[in-house]
């Protein structure tokens, strides 16, 4: 019996590649480039499986393709708002993802980011490497304190769970959180945490805001120019989710006004074309949306699509199924 045929398409750890290699008839994205709309349609008349990332956009009108031999996208990552989830359930399609093993990497990103835009940690090591240093001075690049500020979490999920452990324990940080339900008691009590309101409520409360809510259309734009007004002008805003849950324009304008004192983002709209206006502020950490870059996590979460992908060709429940 011939093996399904599987498509990844970008490159992923080496050990994950040469299990797949083993168990199907894999291709891989030997060059690694983001793939097409049209080579999209081709992967999924031509595959059995196509494995996605983040950067591959799959709309209707790529999974609305005639003639689809693809059965299921076994997604490369926990977010998928970069599917159409109702398209690919019209259209049949089954939908894994890899929650869980990615979710102490990212509350880690979220912390450095937290950290090098309290202590201006980008701005200096550019400042050095420019050669532009004079030495220490009393009053050189005077920066926020982080032990004992708040904290405030929009979105109170794995991640965002780990981030107020990491902060609360580790830094001494006051932890409020944004949830429509509330959350579990153990981690509340836990963290000292308190559940606000609204987001309205939580921002203006804040000396560090970070987002942990999910993409997509009910969340774009959630942080906006109104409620960037809400937060301290030394507040800063930290974005680890999706990158269109913040109007960039709105966060540059902030920025160049002062009306909040930084930002650090691993993830931004249009990704990875960045709006210009940030590359010219010196109040803005960017990271190339490294959130679960380690090699234990990239591996881990490449497991997690092998797993899903046995489990459907065994005709067996899926462990991390979407749709």
């Amino acid at each position: 019996m011939s093996k399904p045929k599987v498509l990844l398409t970008r490159r992923w750890p080496a050990s994950v590649e040469q299990k797949l290699q083993q168990l199907y008839d894999a291709t891989l994205n030997l060059d690694d480039h983001p793939f097409s709309p049209d080579e999209m349609k081709q992967a999924l008349q031509h595959y059995d499986a196509v494995c996605p990332t983040v950067c591959d956009s799959l709309p209707a009108e790529v999974l609305n393709v005639p003639n689809k031999r693809c059965k299921i996208l076994g997604n490369f990552g926990v977010g998928y708002n970069h599917i159409d989830i109702a398209a690919a359930k019209q259209q049949g399609l089954i939908v894994s993802n890899t929650p869980g093993v990615l979710t102490e990497s990212t509350a880690d990103i979220a912390m450095t980011l937290l950290l090098m835009s309290a202590r201006r940690g980008a701005e200096g090591d550019r400042l050095v490497r420019a050669g532009q240093w004079s030495g220490w001075c009393p009053t050189h690049m005077m920066s926020s304190d982080v032990t004992g500020a708040t904290l405030g979490l929009i979105g109170f999920g794995r991640i965002a769970q780990a981030m107020a452990r990491k902060a609360h324990h580790g830094f001494g940080m006051k932890i409020l959180y944004v949830k429509p339900n509330p959350a579990d008691p153990a981690i509340v009590t836990a963290c000292h945490a308190e559940r606000c309101d609204s987001i309205e409520t939580l921002l203006p409360r804040c000396d560090y805001v970070s987002l942990h809510c999910p993409g997509g259309a009910d969340t774009r734009h959630l942080i906006n120019a109104d409620n960037l007004k809400l937060m301290k002008d030394t507040a800063h805003l930290l974005n680890t989710a999706r990158g269109d849950v913040v109007d960039s324009q709105a966060l540059i304008e902030a920025l160049q006004d002062k009306r909040i004192a930084g930002a650090g983002l691993d993830v931004y709209e249009n990704e990875p074309q960045i709006n210009p206006g940030f590359l010219t502020l010196d109040n803005v950490t960017l990271l190339p949306h490294l959130g679960s870059a380690t090699i234990a996590t990239r591996t881990a979460m490449g497991e997690k699509v092998l797993n899903n992908l046995a489990a459907f060709f065994s005709g067996e429940a899926l462990p991390d199924r979407v749709i």
